[in-house]
């Protein structure tokens, strides 16, 4: 009976053996590259480099680009990538080259997360993106969109933040939830048609929910739903809050959707839900992603858009400047001698405000909001950089080596409002300059961002100085995850 028992023990370890190895054969052929592919480190069987990645992604693509040069392949578990660094070489890839690198390629994640259609605005491509993202930005437009309309809502905004930070009396206090709070109120009006109170419970719970989300993305957990997606749709993990988190903010959306379907006039849009419901009827039966469904897939990625990134480097702007303080008074004169400390700011006065606006700029290339880009894909075989690259690659435009390109930037590493002033101290335009990425795939909500961060910026610093509660020293290290943000902390706000 032992013998039995060790005959069939040892065909089983045989067959275990044996599956092993058709595996890495298997693993192996699937992996081989074509001639003249991009270089790249050697990575395990069934894992490739997954393991090599750190907390900070962008730091290891930094080195493997000083190794490999400006085009390089990784691999992700069963996902080969090319990583494209340098500004030169990312311009190739998504201006010059713009129409074969506009198309996204599949992801598990966002498949799940945009319910298992390719609706929404950033995980779709072809003619239903082109469509969508036409739609969105002449509605948008169409109700104040970069225009003195939606100024004057910044600006309203303004006020409201001002009075949430006053009634700190000085004291610390975690600018986090009041700048999503109120940057988010800005896109909520052209999107929902209204703002949101700081104190609503729900919204803050959305907030929250939305920026959860954004960081498991970007983060381990959500590279190795990525990456291993058969095996991590069953594990338990932080991995599924992720898509509970935005089933949650799909149903507050899919409410505002209800409440304006039933005081809807054709004749007489509020915003881009209405708007959206009013071009469904144009669109029954066509396939291009105007119903329900889509509505509040584009609605969520405007909320998303319109919320995380300008809030962030509003973020890294009080700890840039608190960590800089002659540069903090620097703004401040300038602030005082254009504007005063009681008009409130217009975009009319950027021009007049060159430091201030050279100031912005370096928080943004040293915040470093979108380390990583979001991956586009290779529509037909091409080159880059010399090398072969075979339609279907999955592609990424690697922003931190823009931002931090040490031929772009006289002094990359320090944060220096210097790499946009000349000689005279007027501003100056730099190429090197993409936090918005480029190309037909340049974020979306660029000019808004921009007028929000130059208005919310001088609002708050005409108000107030800034500065760190006694012992505590900010850190500039963050945290990364889609988007590159501070770690909590606080900060004490003195009226001027």
């Amino acid at each position: 009976m032992w013998l039995y028992s060790f005959l069939l023990g040892l065909d089983l370890k045989g067959i275990l053996l044996g599956l092993f190895l058709v595996l890495l054969i298997a693993d192996f052929l699937r992996s081989r590259n074509p001639p003249n592919y991009p270089p790249g480190p050697l990575g395990l069987p069934l894992v490739g480099n997954f393991f090599s990645l750190t907390k900070h992604p962008q730091i290891y693509f930094s080195k493997l680009a000083d190794v490999y040069g400006n085009v390089l392949s990784v691999r992700l578990g069963g996902e080969k990538m090319v990583v494209v660094s340098g500004c030169k070489m990312v311009k190739e890839a998504i201006v010059t080259q713009a129409e074969n690198f506009v198309d996204r390629p599949h992801s598990e994640l966002s498949d799940r997360v945009y319910l298992g259609s390719t609706g929404g605005l950033f995980a779709s491509s072809g003619e239903k993106w082109k469509k969508q993202r036409r739609f969105a930005l002449s509605t948008l437009r169409n109700f104040g969109f970069g225009k003195s309309v939606t100024e004057q809502s910044i600006c309203e905004e303004i006020r409201y933040l001002q009075e949430e930070i006053e009634n700190d009396k000085g004291e610390p206090f975690n600018p986090a939830g009041l700048f999503n709070n109120a940057v988010s109120n800005i896109i909520c009006q052209l999107v929902m048609g209204k703002r949101f109170d700081y104190s609503d419970h729900n919204f803050q719970m959305m907030l929250k929910y939305l920026s959860e989300s954004i960081w498991l993305e970007g983060s381990m957990w959500g590279r190795l739903y990525d990456s291993f997606p058969s095996v991590m749709k069953h594990l338990p993990g932080p991995h599924n809050r992720i898509f509970s988190n935005y089933e949650t903010i799909l149903d507050f959306i899919g409410q505002e959707v209800q409440r304006h379907k039933q005081d809807l006039d054709p004749n007489n849009p509020r915003d881009y839900i209405d708007s959206f419901l009013i071009e469904m009827e144009n669109h029954k039966e066509s396939d291009l992603g105007f119903d329900e469904t889509n509505l509040a897939l584009c609605s969520l990625d405007l909320f998303l858009a319109g919320t995380e990134t300008t809030s962030t480097t509003l973020q890294w702007a009080l700890i840039y400047l608190i960590k800089n303080p002659d540069i903090q008074e620097k703004v401040q004169a300038e602030i005082d001698s254009v504007i005063g400390q009681i008009r409130q700011p217009t975009m009319a006065d950027r021009p007049n405000l060159p430091y201030t606006d050279a100031v912005i700029h370096e928080i943004q290339r040293m915040g470093n909001i979108v380390p990583l880009n979001i991956l586009r894909m290779a529509s037909k075989d091409t080159t880059l950089g010399g090398y072969f690259i075979p339609r279907g690659t999955v592609l990424m435009p690697f922003l931190t080596s823009v931002l931090f390109d040490k031929t772009a930037w006289e002094t990359p590493d320090t944060f220096n409002p210097g790499h946009f002033l000349d000689a005279d101290g007027k501003f100056v335009k730099r190429e090197a300059f993409l936090p918005f990425s480029a190309g037909k795939r340049v974020c979306l909500g660029e000019g808004l961002a921009k007028m929000e961060l130059f208005l919310f910026l001088v609002g708050l610093f005409q108000k107030f100085s800034f500065s760190a509660p006694d012992g505590v020293v900010l850190s500039t290290e963050g945290v990364t995850g889609t988007t590159h943000v501070p770690q909590p902390f606080k900060v004490c706000a003195k009226v001027r």
